[in-house]
């Protein structure tokens, strides 16, 4: 499985160029049963690398475009009477994918945005009174425009703390960004892309992430950085214990990416980013982008031991 695993984030890295940290997040969020939220520029990759990381992992693909008239039922999915058979049809929505691209997520309203909270947290949606189990596995990557840009609406902390993690891809480098000038272009190697893991592998990874061993001298390191944030005056609130397991079960899955069956807090400082700066806000100012600046003085300030 160690073969499969690097295979896959090669093939990744060879659509996806430059951007080896994020894409081995990314693998790391999925292998933890996490969504992933990306947040950048257009034009940056961001649906590249999830379109790649469906057909890598062998996942069926569905991919959802948030605006501002997009309504629930575009979502879940609608019943649709049948004259033939006099009765109601139930037409399901692409939220009936293994791995769902919500593109644009901060572009559609507030009310849209909702009609995937059940989806990710419960792995099943509720429509017209019945409930309807969602594919397993089943993942949500969600893309946002920066919030300064027109036309968005800001994703509210309930909505945030589903995404156990939170990236952004950036500039590529110049070597980076000059091989892609000249290479082929990402479609036509994306057509090419046959997948490198069944979905017994994949649930096989997700079961040994489950075992990765975590000692209590970790698990008390993660518990310093989660009580740093609700004791200390800079932060406006503290992390949840929803934050905590993800937390762990990210430092988890990144121990075993690197060939390991135990953590070490490198492992946990490696995520932290990722797991935390979506989720943390400074006090002074609550509605702004302070998560990063909380995140350095966390690694900086509690001692790993």
């Amino acid at each position: 499985m160690r073969n499969k695993l690097d295979a896959c984030l090669q093939a990744v890295n060879q659509v996806v160029l430059g951007k080896a940290p994020q894409v081995q997040l990314a693998m790391a969020c999925l292998l933890a049963r996490g969504h992933l939220l990306i947040e950048d520029l257009p034009g940056m990759g961001k649906t590249t690398l999830s379109h790649t990381l469906a057909k890598v992992l062998g996942l069926s693909f569905q991919r959802i475009q948030f605006t501002s008239d997009l309504l629930p039922g575009d979502i879940l999915g609608t019943s649709v009477f049948d004259k033939e058979s006099g009765q109601f049809t139930f037409h399901p929505g692409p939220i009936f994918a293994e791995l769902v691209l919500a593109d644009e997520i901060n572009r559609a309203t507030p009310k849209s945005q909702s009609a995937l909270l059940e989806a990710m947290e419960e792995g099943q949606v509720t429509i017209e009174g019945a409930t309807r189990p969602l594919p397993e596995p089943f993942f949500v990557i969600a893309t946002q425009n920066p919030v300064t840009q027109s036309g968005t609406f800001a994703l509210p902390e309930s909505q945030l703390d589903r995404f156990l993690m939170r990236l952004s891809l950036g500039y590529p480098a110049h070597a980076a960004e000059k091989a892609l000038l000249q290479g082929q272009g990402r479609r036509a190697m994306l057509s090419r892309q046959e997948p490198l893991l069944s979905h017994r592998e994949l649930a096989e990874l997700q079961q040994l992430v489950e075992q990765v061993h975590a000692s209590d001298a970790l698990i008390d390191y993660v518990l310093r950085l989660v009580e740093a944030t609700r004791s200390q005056p800079q932060f406006a609130w503290g992390l949840s214990p929803r934050a905590a397991l993800g937390l762990l079960n990210a430092a988890r899955a990144w121990a075993l990416l690197a060939n390991r069956e135990y953590v070490i807090p490198e492992d946990v400082q490696a995520v932290l980013p990722a797991v935390a700066g979506h989720r943390l806000r400074e006090r002074a100012d609550p509605s702004g982008h302070g998560g990063s600046a909380l995140v350095q003085w966390l690694l900086r300030e509690v001692p790993a031991l």
